[in-house]
């Protein structure tokens, strides 16, 4: 029966790692002090540390080969990267001017969420039941998250001025180089002698990445819980937050659906643009974040929406992807 059931979670894209992020926040809600400054653990340290190994085994998984092989279909990636880059934040500050209704304290991390990068393992994931193009899905998602190092400060530079938060984009990109970009180069280097070693293990590396990301959502949401910066918001507020997040997705993967059929694209395509185009990454939005915000309680304040958006995807992607499998198998 438990079996079952965590099938049936599985196939909604309910999975152990969305269960230790619920599980991550509340441990922080019940007892904030153990992830807070106060609390005498060495959290900065290890989570730095974290950081540069999530990326550095990101690197040592990346194919230069598959990357050049993929640079052919140039109307794909770059369909995908403006839906990422371009379509969304402008998406988002539309949505801003028209609905009353999102609360001042959100618009910060709405606004981040519009400027991250998509996916990478998701994507790919998704677009692999879905029947879509694999080489296509690799490429944009591994192009999306190096370019989201620069474009992402950039759009925050420009889009935190309207909450009165000053983002200085140079010293975070210079702190973004030294955190990512040089993990990420030093395991591409190093990828044709370790990947080998590691390639039979890539199941296990990704519990790196979800324990690192797990400690930065308990400490960002500890020291948010401490300071009770939750406290003035109820729980209809939350609800239709998660339904302005739902729209943003249900909205951008219409559009990115018909955009792909305008251009001519072929069923493959069109399910790569759908689900890597409409996809924002909750492992570089906490990373990022990390750099962008250091204030631990606005960090959990701005990752609120992120996450929001993160659990939706899941759920209605993985339904996305079942839906075009079955299509496509017919």
């Amino acid at each position: 029966m438990k079996i079952k059931l965590l099938q049936i979670l599985s196939k909604v894209g309910i999975n152990g790692f969305l269960l230790g992020i619920f599980a991550a926040i509340g441990l922080a809600y019940l007892i904030p002090e153990w992830g807070s400054e106060e609390a005498g653990v060495p959290w900065k340290p290890l989570i730095n540390g974290g950081i540069a190994l999530v990326f550095f085994f990101y690197g040592v998984k990346l194919n230069p080969d598959q990357i050049k092989s993929g640079l052919s279909n140039w109307k794909l990636h770059l369909l995908i990267q403006v839906a990422t880059f371009l379509f969304f934040p402008i998406l988002v500050l539309t949505l801003l001017l028209i609905a009353p209704w999102v609360k001042e304290d959100f618009i910060l991390g709405i606004s981040y969420l519009s400027a991250l990068p998509s996916t990478v393992s998701a994507s790919v994931v998704m677009v692999s039941i879905a029947g879509g193009n694999i080489p296509g899905a690799i490429f944009n998602a591994s192009i999306s998250s190096l370019l989201g190092v620069v474009i992402t400060p950039a759009w925050m530079g420009v889009l935190a001025e309207t909450t009165g938060t000053q983002v200085d984009f140079l010293p975070t990109f210079l702190e973004l180089c030294f955190k990512v970009i040089l993990p990420v180069v030093f395991g591409v280097l190093l990828h044709g002698v370790l990947f080998p070693k590691l390639k039979n293990h890539l199941s296990r590396l990704k519990y790196v990445d979800q324990i690192v990301i797990m400690i930065i959502v308990f400490t960002s949401f500890s020291e948010s819980f401490a300071q009770g910066i939750f406290s003035p918001y109820s729980a209809s507020t939350l609800v239709l937050l998660a339904l302005t997040m739902l729209g943003i997705f249900v909205f951008s993967i219409a559009v990115i659906w018909v955009a792909s059929g305008i251009l001519g694209f072929g069923v493959q395509d069109r399910i790569t643009a759908l689900f890597c185009g409409s996809k924002k990454s909750l492992v570089h939005g906490v990373v990022i974040g990390k750099v962008i915000f250091p204030d631990a309680a606005l960090l959990g304040l701005v990752l609120l929406p992120v996450m929001l958006y993160h659990i939706q995807q899941l759920i209605l992607g993985s339904m996305l992807a079942g839906y075009f499998s079955r299509r496509t198998t017919k």
